[in-house]
């Protein structure tokens, strides 16, 4: 039996991973966290083989978490699911220890799938995934602007091109607005952009968010 813990910080969400896990008689969702603090708790009490894992949480971000746990050499398979497209944010997962990346609004049974592989100790990647991942070993010269920020600065560019305001991000991130500011302020030099229209034309040009 695949024993797994959600961590999202919507409960319609959780609920409908579960409910899609719990279908799959190998695996049993043991535990759900809303936070990295929730998280922690849990995890401190509670063994699993999988943490099913959203990017876009309160105060410390999934990568914020994946770094951490990777530090720490914990043996967790690590899975994010995410809103995020893979070309956002897929390989920086990767990169900071995920075992796999699956995106919200596809097919709930490669959820399924994806569960399954990780548990075994290897990496679930699309073909998408796969693709960029042959591109970015085989021309690393070409690598973009916005893949030197930060993943807080880049999930700030995102939120800033998608047309949340300063306050709106502050607030879902659980950060100060004047931290949200500094972190804009790092993209806009880091990218040599003037504002935030540049900001999300940028964006859009760069597959970052939808036009």
């Amino acid at each position: 039996m695949i024993q797994v813990i959600l961590c999202d910080d919507h409960a319609l969400i959780r609920r409908g991973i579960r409910d899609t896990l719990s279908d799959a008689a190998d695996i049993q969702v043991v535990g759900e966290a809303g936070d990295y603090g929730e998280l922690r708790n849990l995890m401190r009490s509670q063994g699993c083989d999988v943490l099913v894992l959203d990017i876009n949480l309160p105060g410390r971000s999934g990568l914020d978490v994946l770094h951490v746990l990777k530090d720490e050499g914990t043996a967790v398979k690590v899975l994010i699911v995410s809103m995020y497209p893979e070309d956002q944010y897929a390989i920086r997962a990767l990169r900071a220890g995920a075992h796999g990346y699956v995106n919200k609004g596809g097919d709930p049974q490669l959820l399924v799938q994806a569960v399954r592989t990780v548990a075994q100790g290897r990496k679930y990647v699309t073909p998408e995934i796969a693709q960029m991942l042959v591109e970015s070993l085989s021309a690393p010269a070409s690598e973009h602007p916005h893949e030197k920020l930060s993943d807080r600065e880049l999930q700030t560019l995102v939120m800033i091109a998608s047309g949340k305001r300063l306050s709106d991000i502050a607030t879902e991130l659980v950060l100060s607005p004047k931290t949200v500011s500094v972190y804009r302020a790092r993209v806009l030099e880091k990218l040599q952009l003037a504002n935030n229209s540049e900001l999300t034309v940028y964006a859009i040009r760069n597959g970052l968010v939808g036009n």
